[in-house]
């Protein structure tokens, strides 16, 4: 299999990189120190860089006349413009990004289940919402993997995850070349991944790939982009997927033994419960890849999206829904 590129993942700085949290302290997240030989790192603490301390009084958000406003309940003030203004001015400059990694439930940073309060007193929450600086990620950004730590200890969510940075860092890559061949190349490599993620998507961009009316390659690229962003958004359907491995598995019928075969099923019956995660599955695949020599699957990506030192079956349990 091919190496792999390095995404480009912007991170809150309190996991791991510094100690920046209100009470000044870091946050070591294990997700994150074993990602981090594999990507680069952009970390970023929204609250530091508007000028609060570390330590200081923690903000909060709070619903003023429907108005949600970020303030210091121990001093008074209100930091909702500087950190809008500072959000703003930030995801415009920040140029290449393959995916976001947020504190999470922080209310600058938090992407749901930020608490919400009527008042800047003793107050019992009255909702959730998203933190100010998630909030202007999502709406620049809302194409791209955008989580936070504690989803991410969920292995189909960080499948998913690892899935989509790392095919935004290769489709990068493969359009700095300038070279419709390199998309070309790319979007054959990445066939059954799609296969398994979105056959509408898959379609439209093999019809923009094509190139029928011979459009500049940058309009071409533009397009591609847009749809392949579009196409990996949500989770794959579990059926897609189990059609994709039950297709590959055709590759090697006639070859396998009948015990051979139904340990395949049986991985594959313990994924479709979600007792395994799909590189469990996908491994036996490659094995069969290699031993029979098949070119064609060796190529695509669906069998090793991402480096296979970050495939783990750990679970918190959490999220099994996926919502």
């Amino acid at each position: 299999m091919s190496q792999f590129p390095r995404p480009r993942i912007v991170v809150s700085k309190c996991l791991g990189f510094a100690p920046c949290r209100w009470n000044g302290v870091t946050i070591p997240d294990e997700f994150v120190s074993r990602l981090e030989p594999h990507v680069e790192f952009v970390p970023v603490c929204a609250e530091v860089e508007i000028g609060l301390g570390v330590p200081r009084d923690p903000v909060r958000v709070v619903s003023v006349d429907g108005d949600l406003r970020l303030v210091q309940p121990a001093t008074g003030k209100d930091f909702t413009d500087v950190m809008r203004r500072f959000a703003r001015d930030y995801v415009a400059a920040l140029g290449v990004a393959d995916g976001f990694i947020l504190k999470g439930r922080s209310p600058s940073c938090g992407i749901r289940d930020v608490k919400v309060y009527p008042g800047a007193g003793k107050m019992a929450v009255s909702g959730k919402g998203t933190g100010f600086f998630a909030a202007a990620v999502l709406e620049r950004f809302g194409d791209l993997p955008v989580e936070d730590e504690g989803r991410l200890t969920n292995f189909a969510i960080r499948e998913h995850f690892l899935t989509r940075i790392f095919a935004l860092a290769r489709l990068r890559e493969a359009l700095q070349s300038g070279a419709m061949r390199d998309l070309v190349d790319f979007h054959a490599r990445h066939k059954l991944l799609l296969m398994a993620y979105n056959q509408t998507e898959l379609h439209a961009l093999g019809r923009i790939v094509a190139n029928p009316q011979k459009r500049h390659f940058a309009d071409v690229a533009a397009d591609y982009e847009a749809h392949f962003r579009r196409a990996l958004l949500r989770l794959p359907r579990m059926g897609a997927i189990i059609n994709v491995l039950m297709h590959a598995l055709g590759y090697f019928s006639d070859g396998l033994s009948a015990r051979e075969k139904a340990f395949f099923l049986d991985s594959l019956e313990r994924y479709r419960t979600r007792k395994i995660p799909l590189s469990a599955v996908t491994a036996v695949l490659r094995s069969w890849i290699v031993r029979f020599d098949n070119a064609y699957l060796a190529a695509q990506v669906f069998f090793a999206p991402y480096p296979e030192v970050l495939a783990e079956v750990t679970d918190s349990g959490k999220g099994r829904e996926l919502g």
